[in-house]
């Protein structure tokens, strides 16, 4: 009745999976993970002399206060730094979301990372991108500028969505080579995404966008480096499906098993069977 995979025990959790996994405590110990993680991508940006090249997300959330403190510590010049956030919030006349909606991810950036760095470490104003929904095709430029995104960070949604990469919807069909290749785009959020996503507001699910913008599946796969983390109780089963189920457009974080250096830290109770596989 139930997918094998959900009855993997954590100490077989990603025992058959090229991805390597991580098992690393509670929220907050996660959280500092996270944080030292896109630390040392700072700091090697910094060794080379170009400034780290990073997408990041918001959600996995907890971290960015530990690592603006972390930065400001250090006292390390991230000037150069160009971070590439995942996604944003679109309007129904498919523009983001003022920065001061409670829901923007571009306000949430302002408040719990920006603001809290010495404004003479912080990556400068140009250097901190969103995707345009006018023009999707700066992401990919500005990467090839770059010569590539040295790292990946993100989460995984309920879905198995990276960023807002939907799985396609029923009746819909891709195969895996054209869902690796989606760029950056404009897209219609799923019911799924948008009723987890309301758990932020008390459940209200009509306050959620119903559009977004989102970097794609290409400019994931491409990084040097993925790295996602996972640290909500309801990711018990979603990431057994990332790394033990079908490699499938269904679960678009499956696609971390094509990555030559992909990784995934988990909590040590996300990392546990979902509930009912151990009654």
């Amino acid at each position: 009745m139930f997918p094998d995979y959900l009855t993997i025990t954590s100490e077989r959790l990603g025992s058959d999976s090229p991805v390597s996994v991580v098992i690393d405590g509670d929220k907050a110990s996660l959280a500092r993970h996270l944080a030292a993680a896109i630390l040392e991508e700072f700091r090697a940006g910094q060794a080379r002399g170009n400034g780290a090249t990073l997408i990041l997300p918001v959600g996995p959330v907890d971290q960015f206060p530990i690592l603006a403190a972390m930065v400001n510590e250090a006292n390390l010049d991230i000037r150069d730094a160009v971070i590439i956030n995942m996604d944003e919030y679109l309007t129904d006349d498919a523009q983001w979301i003022p920065a001061d909606h409670p829901l923007s991810f571009r306000g949430f950036m302002d408040r719990l990372f920006y603001s809290r760095l010495k404004p003479e470490l912080a990556p400068l104003a140009a250097n901190r991108i969103f995707p345009d929904p006018d023009d999707c095709g700066a992401i990919g430029r500005l990467i090839e500028a770059r010569g590539g995104v040295d790292a990946c960070f993100g989460g995984i949604g309920i879905n198995g969505h990276m960023a807002f990469n939907e799985p396609p919807e029923p009746g819909e069909t891709m195969g895996d080579d054209a869902f690796a290749a989606l760029p950056t785009r404009n897209l219609s959020l799923s019911r799924e995404t948008r009723t987890i996503n309301s758990v932020t507001v008390g459940g209200e699910t009509a306050v959620i966008p119903h559009r977004a913008v989102t970097v794609g599946m290409k400019e994931i796969l491409e990084a040097k480096r993925c790295r996602f983390y996972c640290n909500r109780p309801w990711q018990s089963a979603v990431v057994r499906r990332v790394l033990h189920g079908p490699l499938t457009p269904a679960c678009p974080a499956s696609f971390l098993r094509t990555h030559p250096d992909a990784s995934l830290t988990v909590t040590d109770y996300v990392a546990e069977p979902p509930d009912i596989m151990l009654r």
